[in-house]
């Protein structure tokens, strides 16, 4: 009796494990049915710039229904093309992480048309503190002389003259995956022709700082720029005639509420101190 229940299980567990067999079996089949296309991807790490060739390239089985848009199916319609943007090991070459056919290597590369590549000199604090890395956006100010007006002398003053540049490169590096800053002497920048004329000018004019915004931001702020004066919170000098005429403003009939007050112009004053007497020269 013994032995015909353990004949029972024993059968038992063979059918069980052929019927899991043929299962997996089937399932086997039916995932190697399934379509796919081969894609061109990268076998290693391509750095934006770089020019492509056959040593970076391999191609891998694609399910047909997830091939990405611009994807290639040959390595040589590769070959020979620039990458705009950095490409990583095992990832898909698409047709927009890559320059124009017949493009050649190096930053130009990288430039988006209509723009143009301006190199600037900065320092430690200039560069903030090695911070404005590639791929970076910055504000660039200006602190300058204003020109003179009027026999007046001109007044120093800080004002942002272009928001929103784009770092192109550090020194003689493009790459944008590194994080950690870098002092460098010279940053190359992203600019339209307009603002290209700007920073020239700002350059030779007064010096130059770079403000390190975020990356996002993309807002325009217009601002009237700074002047030491302003800085200080100092005021104006009243003129002679306005200071003599308030005694009197005091005494004086109220005007209606109609008539509006005339103000004069603001002036400097010096007070000349001579053997014969006290004297007040206003400019």
């Amino acid at each position: 009796m013994r032995n015909i229940k353990a004949m029972g299980l024993l059968i038992l567990a063979l059918l069980t494990g052929l019927a899991a067999a043929v299962y997996a079996s089937g399932w086997v089949s039916r995932q190697g049915n399934i379509a796919s296309n081969k894609v061109v991807v990268a076998v290693v790490d391509i750095e934006l710039g770089s020019k492509i060739n056959a040593q970076m390239l391999s191609t891998a089985d694609w399910p047909s229904g997830s091939v990405p848009p611009g994807a290639f199916n040959e390595l040589k319609d590769v070959q020979d093309r620039v990458a705009k943007v950095s490409v990583l090991r095992g990832e898909a070459i698409l047709e927009g992480k890559l320059a124009p056919v017949g493009t050649k290597g190096g930053l130009s590369a990288v430039i988006a048309a209509g723009k143009r590549a301006m190199t600037v000199r900065v320092n430690d604090v200039v560069g903030v503190a090695g911070f404005a890395l590639p791929g970076n956006y910055v504000d660039v100010m200006v602190n300058a002389q204003q020109d003179k007006d009027k026999g007046e002398e001109g007044r120093q003053i800080s004002k942002t003259v272009l928001e929103h540049v784009l770092v192109l490169a550090v020194a003689q590096e493009a790459g944008r995956d590194d994080t950690k800053p870098k002092v460098v002497s010279a940053v190359t920048l992203e600019l339209s022709p307009e603002d290209s004329e700007k920073l020239d000018l700002a350059r030779s004019v007064g010096t130059l700082s770079l403000v390190l915004r975020n990356q996002v931001d993309k807002a325009t702020v217009a601002t009237n720029g700074i002047t030491k004066r302003q800085l200080f919170g100092d005021k104006e000098i009243l003129p002679v005639s306005m200071v003599a005429a308030a005694p009197a403003a005091a005494t004086a009939k109220p005007r209606s509420s109609s008539s509006k007050p005339v103000m004069a112009p603001a002036m400097e004053c010096v007070e000349v101190i001579q053997s014969s007497g006290r004297a007040l020269n206003c400019f």
